[in-house]
């Protein structure tokens, strides 16, 4: 499978056709659902923040760039040389109860409806990681990008970069209906526990800096 940049290639020709009907029926039914939830998110957002949504270009299948939208949880504050502050000082108290509990990111439902992602997968970064990774690491963009994944529900924010590269890569070669439901249920459990939501000493993650940095 290494090398495939395509999720048709998988040894179960059948397993993207069930993915991609999955995701349409449970992104819909959820929007559905929780549309009351989000309603109520955006008028909170808009009085407390003055901005309901956060839009951010993001890599995708073959790292393709696309714009993802998520509830918006951090200002724009920036130092006196016109620098945005730091992750945990552009935190909000709205924002900090939003990503605790996962609400922040309920609007990416849409970019699943559109294609874009998936209920399942890793993770999309930022663009300027894109020359860092090694050939294994960027293996992440062989699938589209999910809004939980495998590395998601084994520690989330909580452990170090190369791990979650590791993850990602596994759950690329091992992707399955099987594997996707199990990440889905894990999912479910870690936002009842609201664990692994930020890593240590940082409100979210601290940058991925490449391999090189760290050498």
């Amino acid at each position: 499978m290494a090398g495939c940049w395509s999720e048709g290639c998988d040894s179960n020709s059948m397993y993207p056709v069930i993915k991609r009907a999955s995701d349409v029926i449970i992104a819909g039914l959820l929007l559905t659902l929780l549309a009351p939830l989000m309603a109520i998110t955006s008028i909170i957002l808009w009085i407390t923040q003055g901005r309901i949504f956060f839009l951010q270009e993001r890599p995708g299948l073959n790292a393709k760039s696309f714009r993802i939208i998520k509830f918006c949880t951090m200002n724009e504050k920036r130092d006196p040389d016109g620098n945005l502050l730091s992750d945990a000082e552009r935190l909000t108290r709205t924002g900090q109860i939003l990503r605790t509990m996962s609400i922040d990111e309920l609007p990416q439902f849409w970019n699943v409806l559109r294609g874009e992602m998936s209920l399942v997968g890793p993770r999309p970064l930022l663009i300027e990681y894109l020359p860092r990774y090694t050939a294994e690491q960027a293996r992440r963009h062989e699938v589209k990008p999910g809004i939980t994944g495998w590395a998601q529900v084994n520690g989330r924010n909580a452990i170090h970069w190369d791990e979650k590269f590791i993850l990602d890569v596994w759950y690329v070669d091992h992707r399955s209906v099987w594997l996707d439901c199990r990440i889905l249920c894990l999912t479910v459990a870690r936002i009842l526990h609201r664990s692994g939501v930020s890593s240590e000493g940082h409100a979210t993650m601290p940058k991925f800096l490449g391999n090189k940095a760290r050498d």
